[in-house]
């Protein structure tokens, strides 16, 4: 009998933790989480904790929704994460400057309040980098990262500036002159356009450089980031917008010929319908899959491990007519498989992948993940209220694997309990051996006792919030990615969860070095 081939990854071979947390939650006064010392207190608390993986969502720039899942590209930073406290020590902006940004609320962040104030402020630092041509940026030579850049930055950069001089107008209804990056570039454009366009290279510069300092102060801590990467783009992108030819979509008009999404199920009698445009795979095989090749590059100067989402869309994939009401109406297509991913370890082999494999999946999907040799995830509030052959269930769980008490897309773990049925937590109370008092604490060691080699947590479980502390709801329109710790929450978790979390760590092998703490 022959044997299997070898899996094409093979990276999770130890035993570690992590915290899940994005960048906009972090406390201080400019309106959101940015790139400053909040960071260093982050990373202060992950190494006294033990735990050497911090997981964010997408970094991406968000457009309407604010959903880091639905950016304007692939490739681009948020600017809303940039610490402007750098640009006012040299020299680009007063400290009168970021007073409207001081007044905005402290405890979640009011992304409508946030665009109208941060953006003005962050063209009036550009305009004062132009009228200073002498100035000594902080994070290298501009021109350098331009060229660093220039596969997707030139397109991205003119893509908002064009959409600002259209009021935010979709691209595709954009006259046709501009309708593709292919005819932008040729078309008489004010000079306002050009201006606008090099400020969004500058936001880039800016972005680039702080987030490199945020990874190279991890590092020196020992910790490693682990970013996120949407299978799909958004519609309105630079993506779609600069590489037409890539997506499923008239190519004269720009209008979507099919969209994204799932089937009915048993949560949802309709489906879900995303609306992303779907890859044209065969053009996309036909280059050697060099636009996703040059995504990953691009990601992985952000992150040191990627969680690609939606991971069995590379197996099989629903496909919904773009005028379809629901997705009832759709059609099982290949995806591109393991040729993929072959691609990948040929060009970045060592690239370090994680896989989204949540869901009902189907045998091929699991072979797939399997010749890849991903890790994939398990979720623990998915676990209970069922049988002892739930996947989910810690007993059926595998090394290769990583675990989680929920996700963005979750309730946090308090909040979850509260609002189960009874069966479930009843469940939960027979299975963990608890009696439900402190599910947070409880989840967060069953994670560490699992036999998946890397356990992440989100923060609003370590520090024990109930649903006022939730991201996201799937499905949910308006008033997700708003929620905001405060300093004196990490401070007082620092201080009475930091050894504990170490402890746990050492107990079940995720961490090395002594501790002081005398509590399990």
């Amino acid at each position: 009998m022959p044997k299997p081939s070898p899996a094409l990854f093979n990276w999770l071979d130890q035993r570690d933790a992590g915290i899940l947390l994005h960048p906009t939650c972090l406390p201080g006064t400019q309106g959101v989480g940015v790139l400053d010392n909040a960071v260093d207190d982050l990373l202060a608390f992950l190494a006294d904790a033990g735990i050497r993986y911090w997981q964010t969502c997408p970094l991406g720039p968000t457009g309407y929704g604010d959903s880091p899942y639905q950016c304007f590209s692939a490739f681009a930073g948020n600017p809303y994460l940039i610490d402007l406290t750098v640009l006012q020590d040299i020299g680009l902006l007063d400290k009168a400057d970021l007073a409207p940004l001081a007044a905005l609320p402290q405890d979640h962040v009011d992304f409508g309040a946030l665009y109208a104030a941060k953006w003005p402020i962050l063209f009036k630092a550009f305009q004062a980098f132009v009228a200073t041509p002498d100035i000594a940026l902080p994070y290298g030579d501009l021109e350098q990262f331009k060229q660093q850049h220039q596969f997707w930055l030139e397109p991205y950069s003119l893509f908002l500036a064009i959409k600002d001089l259209r009021h935010g107008q979709p691209w595709w209804e954009w006259p046709e002159t501009l309708r593709f990056y292919s005819r932008a570039i040729s078309a008489q454009l004010p000079e306002s356009v050009q201006v606008c366009a090099q400020a969004h290279t500058f936001f880039q510069y800016l972005f680039f450089g702080q987030w490199q300092t945020v990874r190279e102060r991890a590092h020196k801590q020992g910790i490693s980031i682990i970013g996120d990467a949407p299978i799909f783009v958004a519609p309105d992108s630079a993506d779609v917008w600069s590489h037409p030819e890539l997506f499923e979509l008239d190519q004269k008009t720009g209008q979507l010929l099919c969209v994204a999404g799932v089937p009915p199920d048993y949560f949802s009698a309709d489906g879900q319908l995303w609306g992303n445009p779907l890859y044209k795979w065969d053009k996309h095989i036909e280059t050697g899959f060099s636009w996703w090749l040059e995504r990953l590059r691009a990601n992985f100067l952000l992150c040191d491990v990627l969680r690609i989402d939606h991971f069995r869309a590379f197996d099989t994939y629903w496909a919904i007519p773009a005028d379809a009401p629901t997705a009832v109406t759709g059609e099982w297509r290949k995806g591109p498989g393991i040729a993929f991913f072959k691609a990948i370890a040929q060009a970045i082999p060592d690239a370090r992948l994680i896989a989204e494999d949540l869901g009902d999946l189907t045998p091929s999907v699991h072979a797939l993940r399997q010749a890849t040799g991903l890790p994939g995830m398990a979720i623990l509030q998915f676990a209970f209220g069922d049988n002892a052959s739930n996947s989910y269930l810690p007993h059926n769980l595998h090394a290769n694997c990583v675990i989680y008490p929920g996700t963005h897309d979750n309730d946090t773990t308090q909040g979850w309990y509260r609002n189960a049925p009874e069966k479930v937590r009843d469940h939960v109370r027979r299975y963990l051996r608890i009696d439900g008092q402190d599910i947070h604490w409880d989840f967060v060691r069953s994670a560490y006792g699992s036999v998946c080699n890397l356990a992440v947590l989100p923060l609003p479980d370590l520090l024990g919030q109930d649903s006022s502390a939730r991201f996201n709801v799937p499905g949910q329109p308006a008033g997700n990615w708003q929620w905001r710790y405060s300093a004196d929450q990490l401070a007082t978790l620092h201080r009475h969860g930091a050894a504990y979390l170490h402890e746990l760590g050492m107990l079940f092998g995720r961490t090395a070095g002594p501790t002081t703490s005398k509590t399990l």
